[in-house]
Protein backbone atom coordinates (compact mmCIF):
# COMPACT_ATOMS: atom_id res chain seq x y z
CA UNK A 1 0.00 0.00 0.00
CA UNK A 2 2.72 1.99 1.15
CA UNK A 3 4.26 1.53 -2.41
CA UNK A 4 1.30 2.31 -4.40
CA UNK A 5 1.33 5.76 -2.90
CA UNK A 6 4.64 6.62 -3.28
CA UNK A 7 4.19 5.93 -7.30
CA UNK A 8 1.28 8.05 -6.80
CA UNK A 9 3.71 10.61 -5.56
CA UNK A 10 6.21 10.26 -8.47
CA UNK A 11 3.71 9.90 -11.24
CA UNK A 12 2.14 13.28 -10.22
CA UNK A 13 4.98 15.22 -9.42
CA UNK A 14 6.37 14.21 -12.86
CA UNK A 15 3.01 15.69 -14.15
CA UNK A 16 3.19 18.38 -12.62
CA UNK A 17 6.99 19.08 -13.63
CA UNK A 18 5.98 18.25 -17.16
CA UNK A 19 2.83 21.03 -17.15
CA UNK A 20 4.80 23.46 -15.55
CA UNK A 21 7.99 22.74 -18.70
CA UNK A 22 5.86 24.32 -21.31
CA UNK A 23 5.38 27.94 -19.27
CA UNK A 24 8.80 28.21 -18.72
CA UNK A 25 9.04 28.71 -22.32
CA UNK A 26 6.20 30.89 -23.14
CA UNK A 27 7.87 34.22 -22.10
CA UNK A 28 11.02 33.50 -24.50
CA UNK A 29 8.78 32.70 -27.28
CA UNK A 30 6.70 36.03 -27.00
CA UNK A 31 10.14 37.67 -26.70
CA UNK A 32 11.35 36.40 -29.63
CA UNK A 33 7.80 36.73 -31.60
CA UNK A 34 7.61 40.80 -30.32
CA UNK A 35 11.57 41.43 -31.68
CA UNK A 36 10.76 39.54 -34.96
CA UNK A 37 7.54 41.51 -35.32
CA UNK A 38 9.51 44.80 -34.49
CA UNK A 39 12.04 44.39 -36.58
CA UNK A 40 10.21 43.12 -39.81
CA UNK A 41 8.15 45.72 -39.46
CA UNK A 42 10.79 48.34 -39.41
CA UNK A 43 12.73 46.92 -42.04
CA UNK A 44 9.57 46.70 -43.92
CA UNK A 45 8.00 50.00 -43.20
CA UNK A 46 10.59 51.32 -41.35
CA UNK A 47 10.94 54.27 -43.79
CA UNK A 48 7.54 55.44 -43.79
CA UNK A 49 8.38 56.91 -39.91
CA UNK A 50 11.54 59.22 -41.77
CA UNK A 51 11.00 62.59 -42.65
CA UNK A 52 12.50 62.18 -45.94
CA UNK A 53 9.75 59.73 -46.71
CA UNK A 54 7.29 61.34 -45.72
CA UNK A 55 8.05 64.46 -47.47
CA UNK A 56 8.52 62.85 -51.07
CA UNK A 57 4.40 61.64 -50.24
CA UNK A 58 3.08 65.22 -49.03
CA UNK A 59 0.66 65.33 -52.02
CA UNK A 60 -0.18 61.78 -51.74
CA UNK A 61 -0.85 62.32 -47.90
CA UNK A 62 -2.92 65.38 -48.22
CA UNK A 63 -4.93 63.46 -51.24
CA UNK A 64 -5.63 60.64 -48.84
CA UNK A 65 -6.89 62.57 -45.70
CA UNK A 66 -9.08 64.63 -48.81
CA UNK A 67 -10.59 61.37 -49.73
CA UNK A 68 -10.96 59.15 -46.43
CA UNK A 69 -11.59 62.47 -43.58
CA UNK A 70 -12.51 59.95 -40.95
CA UNK A 71 -10.54 57.39 -41.76
CA UNK A 72 -7.41 58.89 -41.63
CA UNK A 73 -7.57 60.10 -37.79
CA UNK A 74 -7.71 56.47 -36.32
CA UNK A 75 -4.67 55.08 -39.03
CA UNK A 76 -2.56 57.98 -37.45
CA UNK A 77 -3.64 56.81 -34.36
CA UNK A 78 -2.57 53.28 -34.94
CA UNK A 79 0.52 53.37 -36.53
CA UNK A 80 1.28 55.87 -33.39
CA UNK A 81 0.17 53.30 -30.93
CA UNK A 82 2.35 50.76 -32.80
CA UNK A 83 5.56 52.20 -33.28
CA UNK A 84 5.48 53.57 -29.49
CA UNK A 85 4.14 50.33 -28.37
CA UNK A 86 7.20 48.49 -30.06
CA UNK A 87 9.68 51.14 -29.05
CA UNK A 88 10.46 51.86 -32.72
CA UNK A 89 12.22 54.92 -33.66
CA UNK A 90 10.81 57.94 -35.35
CA UNK A 91 8.00 59.24 -32.61
CA UNK A 92 9.16 62.65 -33.32
CA UNK A 93 9.05 62.40 -36.31
CA UNK A 94 5.71 61.43 -36.35
CA UNK A 95 4.52 63.91 -33.77
CA UNK A 96 6.10 66.81 -35.68
CA UNK A 97 3.73 65.16 -38.72
CA UNK A 98 0.44 64.67 -36.76
CA UNK A 99 1.16 69.03 -35.93
CA UNK A 100 1.40 69.77 -39.57
CA UNK A 101 -1.48 67.55 -41.01
CA UNK A 102 -3.79 67.97 -38.39
CA UNK A 103 -2.92 70.90 -36.87
CA UNK A 104 -2.14 72.21 -32.84
CA UNK A 105 -5.81 71.42 -30.96
CA UNK A 106 -6.36 67.72 -33.00
CA UNK A 107 -2.76 66.76 -33.55
CA UNK A 108 -2.22 67.66 -29.38
CA UNK A 109 -5.57 65.62 -28.60
CA UNK A 110 -4.20 62.38 -31.16
CA UNK A 111 -0.54 62.87 -30.04
CA UNK A 112 -1.50 62.90 -26.63
CA UNK A 113 -3.53 59.85 -26.14
CA UNK A 114 -1.76 57.92 -28.55
CA UNK A 115 1.41 58.20 -27.09
CA UNK A 116 0.55 57.09 -23.49
CA UNK A 117 -1.64 54.26 -25.03
CA UNK A 118 1.98 53.11 -26.69
CA UNK A 119 3.52 53.71 -23.71
CA UNK A 120 1.53 51.68 -21.89
CA UNK A 121 1.52 49.00 -24.50
CA UNK A 122 5.35 48.84 -23.54
CA UNK A 123 4.79 49.27 -19.46
CA UNK A 124 2.70 46.06 -19.84
CA UNK A 125 5.14 44.49 -21.88
CA UNK A 126 8.40 44.85 -19.61
CA UNK A 127 5.85 43.94 -16.73
CA UNK A 128 4.61 40.90 -18.11
CA UNK A 129 8.07 39.54 -19.73
CA UNK A 130 10.59 40.98 -17.33
CA UNK A 131 9.78 41.78 -13.97
CA UNK A 132 9.45 38.30 -12.21
CA UNK A 133 12.97 37.73 -13.91
CA UNK A 134 14.35 40.60 -12.52
CA UNK A 135 12.87 40.17 -8.44
CA UNK A 136 13.90 36.29 -8.50
CA UNK A 137 17.64 37.42 -9.56
CA UNK A 138 17.64 40.67 -7.28
CA UNK A 139 15.66 39.26 -4.31
CA UNK A 140 15.94 41.43 -1.57
CA UNK A 141 17.23 44.52 -3.17
CA UNK A 142 14.17 44.61 -5.42
CA UNK A 143 12.07 44.21 -2.61
CA UNK A 144 13.54 48.07 -1.00
CA UNK A 145 13.58 49.18 -4.36
CA UNK A 146 9.65 48.21 -5.15
CA UNK A 147 9.22 49.17 -1.41
CA UNK A 148 10.20 53.20 -2.08
CA UNK A 149 8.67 53.15 -5.80
CA UNK A 150 5.18 51.72 -4.00
CA UNK A 151 5.14 55.44 -2.13
CA UNK A 152 6.78 57.54 -4.69
CA UNK A 153 6.70 56.22 -7.95
CA UNK A 154 3.89 58.70 -9.19
CA UNK A 155 6.27 61.29 -8.41
CA UNK A 156 9.64 59.40 -9.95
CA UNK A 157 7.70 58.60 -13.21
CA UNK A 158 5.92 62.25 -13.80
CA UNK A 159 9.72 63.92 -13.13
CA UNK A 160 10.83 61.42 -15.84
CA UNK A 161 8.23 62.14 -18.34
CA UNK A 162 9.29 66.06 -17.90
CA UNK A 163 12.85 65.04 -19.06
CA UNK A 164 12.95 64.96 -22.77
CA UNK A 165 16.64 63.76 -22.67
CA UNK A 166 15.18 60.39 -21.03
CA UNK A 167 14.35 58.13 -23.47
CA UNK A 168 10.80 56.95 -24.25
CA UNK A 169 11.34 53.32 -24.20
CA UNK A 170 13.75 53.27 -21.04
CA UNK A 171 10.93 55.02 -19.25
CA UNK A 172 8.45 52.24 -20.00
CA UNK A 173 10.44 49.67 -19.79
CA UNK A 174 12.04 50.38 -15.92
CA UNK A 175 8.71 51.63 -15.14
CA UNK A 176 7.16 48.45 -16.02
CA UNK A 177 9.20 46.32 -13.31
CA UNK A 178 7.97 48.59 -10.31
CA UNK A 179 4.72 48.08 -8.34
CA UNK A 180 2.86 51.50 -9.61
CA UNK A 181 -0.54 50.78 -11.03
CA UNK A 182 -1.48 50.51 -14.38
CA UNK A 183 -4.14 53.43 -14.18
CA UNK A 184 -1.66 55.77 -12.21
CA UNK A 185 1.15 54.82 -14.65
CA UNK A 186 -1.40 56.63 -17.80
CA UNK A 187 -3.26 59.35 -15.82
CA UNK A 188 0.62 60.12 -14.83
CA UNK A 189 2.36 59.85 -18.18
CA UNK A 190 -0.45 61.59 -19.99
CA UNK A 191 0.05 64.41 -17.89
CA UNK A 192 3.95 63.93 -17.73
CA UNK A 193 4.38 64.15 -21.33
CA UNK A 194 1.76 67.24 -22.30
CA UNK A 195 3.96 69.37 -22.29
CA UNK A 196 6.83 68.07 -24.26
CA UNK A 197 3.93 67.21 -26.99
CA UNK A 198 2.40 70.03 -27.07
CA UNK A 199 5.61 71.82 -28.02
CA UNK A 200 6.09 69.10 -30.71
CA UNK A 201 2.78 69.39 -32.28
CA UNK A 202 3.20 72.82 -31.91
CA UNK A 203 6.67 73.09 -34.07
CA UNK A 204 4.59 70.74 -36.76
CA UNK A 205 1.73 72.83 -36.72
CA UNK A 206 3.72 75.77 -37.54
CA UNK A 207 5.59 74.32 -41.00
CA UNK A 208 4.30 75.11 -43.80
CA UNK A 209 5.31 72.34 -46.15
CA UNK A 210 7.05 68.66 -45.29
CA UNK A 211 9.25 69.31 -47.67
CA UNK A 212 10.42 72.32 -46.39
CA UNK A 213 11.11 70.77 -42.79
CA UNK A 214 13.00 68.01 -44.58
CA UNK A 215 15.33 70.20 -45.76
CA UNK A 216 16.26 72.77 -43.38
CA UNK A 217 14.75 71.19 -40.59
CA UNK A 218 13.59 72.32 -37.20
CA UNK A 219 15.83 75.44 -37.74
CA UNK A 220 14.18 76.59 -40.87
CA UNK A 221 11.08 76.82 -39.14
CA UNK A 222 12.24 78.61 -35.73
CA UNK A 223 9.57 81.54 -34.73
CA UNK A 224 10.17 83.50 -31.86
CA UNK A 225 6.94 81.55 -30.44
CA UNK A 226 8.37 78.02 -31.17
CA UNK A 227 11.62 79.01 -29.76
CA UNK A 228 10.15 80.63 -26.38
CA UNK A 229 7.97 76.97 -26.50
CA UNK A 230 10.87 75.02 -26.45
CA UNK A 231 13.10 77.51 -23.81
CA UNK A 232 10.03 76.95 -21.72
CA UNK A 233 9.98 73.04 -22.43
CA UNK A 234 14.17 72.93 -21.03
CA UNK A 235 12.63 75.18 -17.53
CA UNK A 236 9.53 73.43 -17.41
CA UNK A 237 11.00 70.42 -15.30
CA UNK A 238 13.08 72.41 -13.76
CA UNK A 239 10.04 74.56 -12.08
CA UNK A 240 7.55 71.41 -11.20
CA UNK A 241 10.99 69.69 -9.54
CA UNK A 242 11.21 73.60 -7.43
CA UNK A 243 7.22 73.06 -6.75
CA UNK A 244 7.56 69.34 -6.06
CA UNK A 245 10.27 69.86 -3.42
CA UNK A 246 8.67 72.65 -1.65
CA UNK A 247 5.52 70.20 -1.53
CA UNK A 248 7.00 67.55 0.01
CA UNK A 249 9.43 69.62 2.42
CA UNK A 250 6.12 71.33 3.71
CA UNK A 251 4.59 67.72 3.93
CA UNK A 252 7.08 66.25 5.83
CA UNK A 253 7.06 69.22 8.45
CA UNK A 254 3.60 68.70 9.04
CA UNK A 255 4.18 64.89 9.24
CA UNK A 256 7.09 65.97 11.59
CA UNK A 257 4.92 68.30 13.99
CA UNK A 258 2.24 65.66 14.60
CA UNK A 259 2.20 64.11 18.07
Amino acid sequence: MHRVDCRKFVISSKATNMSSQPSRFIKPIVIVTLLAIAGILYWRFGDWLSLKYLADQETAIRAFGRDHPVLVPGIAFGIYVLATGLSLPGAAVLTLVMGWYFGFARGLVLVSFASTTGATIAFLLSRYLFRETIENRFGTRMKTFQDRLRREGAYYLFSLRLIPAVPFFIVNLVMGLTPIRTRTYWWVSQLGMLPGTAVYVYAGSAVPSLKQLAREGVGGILTPGLIFAFVLLGTFPLLVKTLLNRMTKSRSSTEAKKP
